[in-house]
């Protein structure tokens, strides 16, 4: 730990994600009290089938305490809950990435969504994950139509409808040949990340793998 970590921890010790009690152990992503009663998603089970992926890992279930949690991470701006998040997908790559990645990326919030958030859910994250893994964590795609959040969206046809066309590859993306990981907050229809591989596979890339914290189940 540096010094300015040291010092950081404090001024602003790191909370539990889930119950918001200060750490005793402040580079545990989780408290010892939450862990065990977390939906945990193991086997298969924290697997998802995801168009034009390889694979789609997810270490967590969207349901018991993980929606409040990120709902506060995303729509109250607690931005320091990236880095227990992180810790958690970074250790479901680990476990489940069957080579080593050569670059992450992330699905991008549009212009409008950016400015009105003020920070980027999903690049905070692959950033975070790409330190921890030592990988690259690399702009490649960008959204160039603003939509409706998806989880305003019940129906799976809906969410695919409002994905499509609203992405697009930044110049210069150089994936041909390359394993990526395609990070993202939450899993649920997959149509996000299925619209953001197909054009990862498209620019050349070899393998595309999506990443995200949680998975839910669309209706």
């Amino acid at each position: 730990m540096t010094v300015r970590e040291r010092v950081l921890d404090l001024l602003f010790p790191p909370k539990c994600p889930f119950c918001q009690k200060i750490l005793a152990e402040p580079r545990a992503p989780v408290c010892p009290e939450c862990r065990p009663g977390l939906p945990w998603l193991e086997g298969a089970a924290g697997e998802r089938q995801v168009d034009f992926a390889d694979g789609c890992f997810s270490p967590l279930a969207y349901r018991g305490t993980v929606p409040q949690a990120v709902h506060r991470y995303k729509f109250s701006r607690v931005r320091a809950l990236g880095k227990p998040f992180a810790a958690l997908m970074t250790q479901c790559l680990s476990d489940r990435l069957p080579e080593r990645a050569d670059l992450l990326c992330w699905a991008p919030l549009s212009k409008k969504r950016l400015r009105e958030r003020g920070f980027d859910q999903a690049e905070l994250l692959a950033r975070e994950v790409g330190r921890l893994l030592s990988v690259p964590a690399v702009p490649t795609l960008e959204k160039t139509r603003n939509t409706s959040p998806q989880s305003e969206l019940e129906e799976a046809s809906a969410r695919r409808a409002n994905a499509q066309g609203a992405y697009s590859l930044l110049p210069g993306a150089g994936l041909i040949g390359r394993r990526v990981v395609l990070v993202d907050d939450v899993v649920t229809s997959g149509a996000t990340l299925s619209a953001c591989a197909a054009l990862l596979c498209q620019a050349g890339a070899e393998r595309v793998y999506c990443l995200t914290l949680a998975q839910a189940r669309s209706h």
